[in-house]
């Protein structure tokens, strides 16, 4: 937020995306890859097909056991799953890099602007609050 008679050039949202919706997608990127129902797949996992199907769709945080059970369902392993998690995030964190480059870059009157005001603040390391609690007990399992 700018406070009065500041001028904000831009702001920037720098959200992830989460890590169930990660996981989600590769699960069912995975199975429709395999040609197989979510039936077929919440059988040999011995999870109901709701809950497979939420879980695809990113709105169910699947506990590690249950990750477990999918993945060993779709004959992946889930250091597997969490590399293609990796993999995601750090597309992700390239393509946002490169809109914004881009959009400095086209807009030329902006990032002039932006290297009148001079360097950017030093940035800290975020602090120990900010980590994910889940991303924590999914990377110990």
């Amino acid at each position: 937020m700018a406070a009065a008679g500041q001028v904000v050039l831009f702001e920037r949202r720098t959200a992830e995306p989460l890590l169930r919706h990660v996981v989600g997608g590769i699960l069912r990127a995975e199975r429709t890859e395999q040609a197989r129902t979510l039936l077929d797949v919440a059988l040999a996992a011995q999870v109901s097909t709701a809950y497979l199907s939420e879980v695809e769709r990113g709105r169910k945080e699947a506990s590690s056991e249950v990750l477990a059970a999918i993945c060993r369902a779709l004959g992946l392993r889930v250091v597997d799953l969490l590399a293609r998690s990796q993999d995601a995030f750090d597309a992700e964190a390239n393509r946002r890099a490169g809109v914004e480059r881009r959009s400095l870059t086209s807009r030329p009157r902006a990032a002039r602007d932006l290297h009148a005001l001079g360097p950017a603040p030093a940035r800290t390391a975020p602090s120990r609050q900010s980590v994910s609690t889940t991303t924590v007990l999914l990377l110990a399992a």
